[in-house]
């Protein structure tokens, strides 16, 4: 059977201070339910931290009006590096987490209001959809962006995380993964310009290449009406060479750490990522209990280096303090789950002010 990819799961972010952080993306962003709080060493990802098995303290968090989560990283063992100097766009990594909003300018004059540094004013992208840039207290940009697929209304203005801006050295060469694998396989735009209104972001004053990609069919499996759609836009510079962002720096620290695709079948995706050249860096092989969730999870790189996890979930809370857990081990791979259960996950609300 084929693997089936319900959305992005998570946008990971390495931080100093993964309370701290919790509190501002959950105040700003909506992401106010905790899946799993843990403190705990992360013996299988030593390929990418230094060869040491290293602690951390991660919370993941979703915001009910859909869209992916936020997995907040600290390590508890060392102090997190930061880059040797910000990411600019057409840096090879995650440059910008893409957040969904049900209305922009709305949305821009709230968080304009609550004091958060805005970088650049409503702009509309060539398909006519409005978005704006923002960045949070540690130097990440985010893209806030016009949608139009919810899982629920609640009062935040946001929803979860809706895609990411990926610098990549060659589109062309990057394209296959993203299309082919991750099936995001329509092109909304392939736009060459400098943008004005982009010019308080680093690198902003350059020309660029970007091309959006969506996928044109539904997603299915359990998560995929509170996942939602999602997209992924690509940049390229066009007069200079990138640098990668997490050159010389290990997975887990400061900045966008990897963007996470909830999935079934991973061994067919095993398969598929090996015929195409990207096989897995890392893999859980079994169920890997997280604390409040388990799940096998593994890794890819793309053409750059950047970070691409899969989890496969098969333990999530639905209510801790009843001690309610779903196992998905044996439910369909395709078929989603009764939109009233996954409401169920707002009964671990924590609403920070």
């Amino acid at each position: 059977m084929d693997y089936v990819i319900s959305g992005i799961q998570q946008l990971g972010v390495g931080v100093a201070d993964t309370d701290q952080a919790w509190k501002w993306y959950n105040r700003h962003f909506g992401m106010d339910v905790p899946i799993f709080e843990e403190r705990a060493p992360a013996p299988l990802m030593t390929k990418y931290t230094g060869g040491e098995i290293r602690n951390r303290y991660a919370i993941l968090a979703l915001n009910m009006q859909g869209g992916g989560g936020f997995e907040i990283w600290q390590y508890t063992c060392r102090t997190p590096v930061a880059p040797a100097a910000k990411p600019r766009l057409g840096d090879y990594g995650i440059f910008a987490g893409k957040i969904k909003s049900r209305n922009v300018e709305d949305n821009y004059n709230w968080l304009k209001s609550q004091g958060v540094t805005i970088l650049s004013p409503v702009t509309e992208n060539p398909n006519g959809e409005k978005y704006f840039f923002v960045e949070d207290p540690y130097g990440n940009p985010f893209q806030i962006v016009e949608a139009n697929n919810w899982f629920q209304k609640k009062s935040a203005f946001t929803g979860g995380v809706y895609g990411a801006m990926i610098g990549v050295s060659d589109i062309e060469k990057s394209l296959p993964l993203y299309r082919d694998i991750l099936g995001y396989d329509q092109i909304i735009f392939d736009d060459t310009a400098t943008i004005p209104n982009w010019s308080k972001l680093e690198g902003g004053e350059q020309k660029i290449r970007r091309v959006l990609l969506r996928h044109q069919k539904e997603r299915s499996g359990a998560f995929a009406p509170l996942l939602g759609h999602t997209e992924i836009e690509l940049i390229q510079s066009v007069d200079s060479k990138g640098k990668v962002i997490f050159k010389d720096r290990f997975w887990g620290d400061l900045g966008f750490i990897h963007l996470c695709f909830d999935i079934r079948n991973m061994d067919s995706l095993r398969q598929k990522c090996t015929e195409m050249g990207y096989p897995f860096t890392i893999d859980s092989n079994e169920s890997f209990d997280m604390g409040e969730a388990a799940g096998r999870f593994t890794y890819i790189e793309d053409a750059d280096g950047t970070l691409i996890e899969f989890v496969e979930t098969h333990k999530v809370p639905i209510a801790k303090k009843w001690g309610w857990y779903l196992n998905l081990k044996n439910r369909p791979p395709q078929k989603p789950l009764p939109r009233w259960l996954l409401k169920g996950l707002g009964l671990n609300r924590k609403k920070i002010s």
